[in-house]
């Protein structure tokens, strides 16, 4: 009996691994869209960190040419999107841009090439620093809108900086600014079209750390504890207060085992990203909070957990309820209000 319960211990614990690597790393979901026109194929693609993107290429090496598909997906019905690479630097200013906009009010698409040569820009048709062969653009139905650029890099060039970006379209045809929140301001990396590695800026790599702690924390502390509690509280009920072997002690300790590692590896991804602030948020001062009980709690019972018998058994019983109830309560609230939080991030 024991050895059936440790191994499904040990499969719960496999199944949670797995579970995280794959919300974590979610590799790829450009590769599953193929409604291409014409039924063009892409050799390579990636997907963009920010304004639910993706970059799907082919790269000529003989002749120095890149067949883009830059896809943008949850397009509004009035909006424009812009993919652009910048030669000369890094950023918007000096940003060789193929544009693609549509107006809902009479459903036209267009799309047209577009230096920028500084901030204050209306995004006005011209030629780029680059010879281009072709540009044109598509709108599903679904919300996606794809530009589709034939352009020659620089000779010898393979890496470029790259930019995209989107806004919104008046009434009357006019492209509006785009918005200045942190996804719209963290559009921006690197490209090498040959090796198809894609460099993200240290802004980008933040907003993946931020979701990788909320993944983290949100299993730990929102999920495992919890299973943990019900394990211990229902099966105990069918089973009785036998400890040992017994099923509900094992699997009880197996969640809150696995919970408490996991969180402090959620834990150390909130310090390290706090290392440069010099005050802590609240959601942070919970967690540390949280982190102190669970601790405690882990110490008390794993050194100073009375026996079944012993007179002063009640006071354990007060305790490991209170701080369990109260560290699981806790965490709840403040896992929820850490996905707030990236919400307001983004």
């Amino acid at each position: 009996m024991a050895s059936s319960i440790h191994k499904l211990a040990w499969l719960l614990s496999l199944f949670i691994i797995v579970s995280i690597t794959a919300a974590i790393c979610n590799d790829e979901q450009c590769k599953s869209f193929m409604n291409f026109p014409n039924n063009a194929k892409y050799a390579t693609c990636k997907d963009l960190p920010v304004l639910d993107s993706s970059l799907h290429w082919n790269y000529h090496q003989s002749s120095s040419r890149v067949d883009v598909a830059f896809k943008k997906s949850n397009a509004k019905d009035s909006s424009w999107i812009a993919w652009a690479v910048n030669p000369t630097g890094q950023g918007m200013a000096g940003s060789q841009a193929f544009i693609a906009f549509r107006n809902s009010s009479d459903a036209t698409l267009r799309s047209y090439t577009s230096p920028i040569t500084g901030y204050h820009t209306f995004l006005i048709q011209g030629s780029l620093s680059f010879p281009v062969y072709a540009v044109s653009a598509s709108y599903y139905s679904s919300g996606d809108m794809i530009i589709f650029a034939s352009f020659k890099l620089p000779e010898n060039t393979t890496v470029v900086n790259h930019v995209w970006q989107e806004g919104l379209v008046s009434k009357d045809g006019k492209l509006g600014v785009h918005s200045f929140s942190a996804p719209n301001l963290q559009s921006i990396g690197t490209i090498d079209f040959a090796s198809g590695r894609v460099s993200e800026t240290l802004g980008n790599s933040k907003v993946k750390l931020r979701k990788v702690h909320g993944i983290l924390n949100g299993i730990s502390w929102g999920i495992l504890m919890s299973v943990g509690v019900i394990m211990a509280r229902y099966l105990k009920a069918v089973e009785g207060d036998d400890f040992g072997d017994a099923t509900w002690f094992i699997m009880h300790r197996a969640c809150q085992s696995i919970a408490y590692a996991i969180g402090i590896i959620g834990f150390s991804t909130g310090l390290y990203m706090s290392r440069h602030k010099h005050h802590h948020s609240p959601h942070g001062c919970i967690g540390i909070t949280l982190m102190c009980l669970a601790s405690f709690q882990v110490l008390v019972a794993v050194f100073f957990r009375p026996k079944k018998d012993h007179k002063y058994r009640i006071f354990w019983n007060m305790f490991h309820y209170v701080v369990g109830y109260g560290t699981i309560g806790l965490a709840i609230w403040n896992v929820f209000k850490g996905f707030d939080m990236m919400e307001e991030r983004r």
